[in-house]
């Protein structure tokens, strides 16, 4: 039995009885983890100035500004004296810190959603564009590459409580438009509307999922019955879960650290004119580090507003369990 079990097992050009070694044959394994290797060192290769300029601009930064929240470094002495926790301490004494921090999450509880909202709205308006839809796409994305003063300079006018198109246009169906630029109600207001400018960077996102969702889903549905708003809800939110997503968490990011539309819209002029409605978080900030020079203030504020984005993006994710749906999910 020992001997047929041999001779059944036992392959030409090999002793009947020895088993093949793993690799063996023209060393398999050894030459596929070999070009991994390699391919692996051309890749860092590549991405190589990338991460010199993430340590050396971004981390090293960072890191030096951490050591610096925890000191009293002014520019214009050039001087750092060790205080412990008490820039931390300040920034829950000032009231503008706190102030400047509300103005930024009312903000971004009111421009993510919308920038949401329209970016899909014209994601659905190109994907039904037919021929039509590159040349659209180009003059939808346009207003992206606009630089932000130019932008800042075409909504000062814009939003003009007097004279500008927007009241104007307002007036034609008979509402008085408000002091956009004045009234502290509508400041906020003013800097979304200026926001949703840029938002085609969104819809080109949108877009590509929309792109990547099956037909045979709609198909299928309509022939259930199911209308075109049911479609949307059932089928395309669903589907683009993981797109939509990823833009309420970098849209957020980007909300609470708005600057320059802030910025170039009220404070660019460096009076104490300006309503205290548009002082936002960064605002604030920038004033502290290069109007005050009050470095070690500053850095305590930014690592403040890390801290928060970080805990708001951790629980964007843990919330994202429950609502996003991958492909691959069962």
């Amino acid at each position: 039995m020992t001997n047929a079990h041999a001779v059944d097992t036992a392959r030409p050009g090999r002793p009947p009885g020895r088993r093949p070694r793993a690799g063996t044959p023209e060393t398999g394994p050894t030459r596929a983890s070999s070009m991994r290797r390699r391919e692996a060192i051309a890749g860092y290769l590549f991405i190589s100035p990338w991460i010199v300029g993430f340590c050396v601009f971004t981390l090293g930064a960072m890191l030096y500004s951490l050591v610096i929240s925890f000191s009293d470094y002014r520019l214009a002495t050039d001087t750092a004296t060790p205080v412990g926790f008490d820039n931390y301490a300040e920034l829950f004494r000032d009231p503008r810190v706190m102030g400047s921090l509300g103005n930024t999450l009312f903000y971004a509880v009111l421009a993510v959603p919308l920038e949401i909202v329209v970016a899909m709205a014209l994601a659905l308006l190109l994907a039904r564009s037919g021929r039509a839809g590159g040349f659209f796409r180009t003059v939808f994305y346009l207003p992206k590459m606009t630089p932000a003063v130019a932008t800042a300079a075409v909504f000062l006018l814009l939003l003009n409580g007097n004279t500008g198109a927007i009241n104007e246009g307002l007036a034609v169906i008979g509402i008085d438009g408000p002091q956009w630029l004045i009234d502290p109600t509508w400041v906020k207001p003013s800097i979304v509307i200026m926001t949703l400018w840029g938002v085609s960077g969104t819809m080109v996102i949108f877009l590509a999922a929309l792109a990547n969702v099956p037909r045979e889903l709609y198909e299928a549905a309509s022939l259930d019955g199911a209308g075109r708003v049911r479609q949307f809800f059932s089928i395309t939110v669903p589907m683009i879960s993981g797109s939509l997503f990823f833009a309420t968490v970098v849209l957020t990011i980007a909300a609470l650290q708005v600057f320059d539309q802030a910025y170039l819209l009220f404070w660019r002029d460096q009076t104490n004119a300006s309503p205290e409605s548009s002082l936002f978080y960064g605002v604030y900030l920038f004033q502290q580090a290069f109007r005050q020079f009050d470095f070690g203030f500053a850095s305590a504020m930014a690592w403040l507003l890390f801290v928060i984005i970080l805990l708001i993006t951790l629980v964007q994710v843990r919330l994202s369990n429950r609502f996003v749906y991958y492909e691959g999910d069962r």
